[in-house]
């Protein structure tokens, strides 16, 4: 029997984000078509920026809250959220018909693929283990929530903080979101 929305806590949802992420970013490696492959560049940096800005918002608090190590765990997670965001920038500016734009994408792919795997097989699990369910079904809530409102675009220099995404966020967010469609960037949500 399938899921229903209701059941899916903040895990189910960002494991499902990591899947579908690396599924754009090899959509990008088995295309030839350049325009195809910025757009789907393009969506796939939306995707992940979103993912990441609403993890450190609200994923990575819980994690502070309920894992023995959660501050640990956490400051490994946010620098390799920076690293991605280093990438994804660089990627953002590079034309899809240019040999720099694959090893962007292959760069990219590893970075997140190493990251979601650190935390489908560590954090994650020990989050469902010391977290209440009914929290991580109301952290999957607001995630959802937030991601109308958050930068679609990655800002490597911006603080990888909760407050920070909280108060300033949606301001950045809606200047991404005015800049996708005045560039005709494809709207992924």
């Amino acid at each position: 029997m399938a899921q229903q929305r209701s059941d899916i806590d903040i895990i189910d949802e960002l494991v499902t984000d990591h899947r579908e992420a690396l599924e754009l970013l090899g959509r990008i490696t088995s295309s030839t078509d350049a325009d195809e492959r910025r757009e789907l560049a393009d969506t796939v940096i939306s995707e992940v920026v979103r993912h990441s800005v609403t993890e450190e918002m609200y994923v990575y608090p819980a994690m502070r809250e309920h894992l023995p190590d959660g501050e640990q765990a956490v400051k490994h997670d946010t620098e390799e959220h920076q690293q991605l965001e280093e990438v994804m920038k660089q990627l953002e500016g590079v034309p899809a018909s240019e040999p720099r734009f694959d090893a962007l994408v292959q760069e990219m792919t590893d970075k997140l693929r190493h990251h979601a795997h650190d935390e489908e097989t560590e954090q994650f699990p020990r989050l469902r283990e010391w977290a209440p369910r009914e929290e991580l079904i109301k952290l999957r809530e607001k995630v959802d929530s937030a991601k109308k409102l958050t930068p679609t675009r990655p800002h490597p220099w911006a603080p990888h903080s909760e407050l920070f995404h909280k108060v300033v966020g949606p301001g950045v967010g809606l200047v991404d979101r005015l800049r996708d469609k005045l560039a005709n960037r494809p709207d992924s949500r």
